[in-house]
């Protein structure tokens, strides 16, 4: 394992992370100009994963050796493409086991906006209908899992062939199998598109902190 570089003292609640997968997105570049934040260096690669090197005096929430994962925030200094970066505790949690590092740092932005959307803002049950635009984009195939997970009956759309036959191998393995991709007509339920407004949102105002 090549030298670790000297770094700061950790502060109170800060973390030391060793980077190991860093998520590169053209949303950071795109937020930092709607925000007209002014910088002479721009910051990329906010989502991470790697592992706890050392804890600031009041972090309660991780040790040395924990692996993890976290998203910088949008004001932050730190670029994750980096081989260690100072977090605070709250924008980590621990990777889950079966993701590798790459797929813990790539799935932790549009997983944490479809989990938000699905649990929080549009609270789906059993029984409940799920409209996802462009269900082929990583935040779609997120949600359209979530979803169908919660029992929900899920409409998506698709941008090409590809696309839909792609969507088509996301339905699930039992039970009623029908088609994910449909075609628009009118006559679709107002709470539909109600939801899909929420999802709308959700994006919006996660996407403005940088999540």
């Amino acid at each position: 394992m090549p030298a670790v570089p000297a770094f700061p003292a950790s502060r109170a609640h800060d973390v030391k992370v060793q980077v190991r997968a860093c998520a590169l997105s053209r949303v950071d570049t795109q937020l930092l100009a709607e925000i007209k934040l002014k910088k002479e260096l721009v910051p990329v690669g906010r989502e991470i994963s790697g592992v706890v090197l050392e804890v600031g005096s009041k972090v309660t929430f991780f040790q040395p050796d924990d692996e993890v994962v976290g998203i910088l925030p949008l004001d932050s200094e730190e670029s994750g493409v980096c081989e260690v970066v100072l977090v605070h505790e709250h924008y980590l949690a621990h990777k889950p086991q079966k993701l590798c590092w790459a797929e813990a740092a790539g799935t932790l932005r549009d997983g944490l906006r479809a989990y938000t959307a699905l649990h929080y803002l549009a609270p789906v049950s059993p029984g409940s209908s799920v409209l996802v635009l462009d269900g082929a984009s990583p935040f779609g195939t997120i949600a359209i899992q979530l979803a169908q997970h919660r029992g929900a009956k899920v409409i998506s759309t698709a941008h090409s062939l590809e696309d839909k036959q792609y969507l088509e191998r996301l339905r699930p393995a039992g039970g009623v199998r029908q088609p994910l991709v449909g075609e628009c007509r009118s006559g679709l339920r107002l709470h539909i598109w109600l939801m899909f407004l929420q999802f709308s949102f959700c994006c919006e105002v996660l996407a403005l902190f940088g999540l």
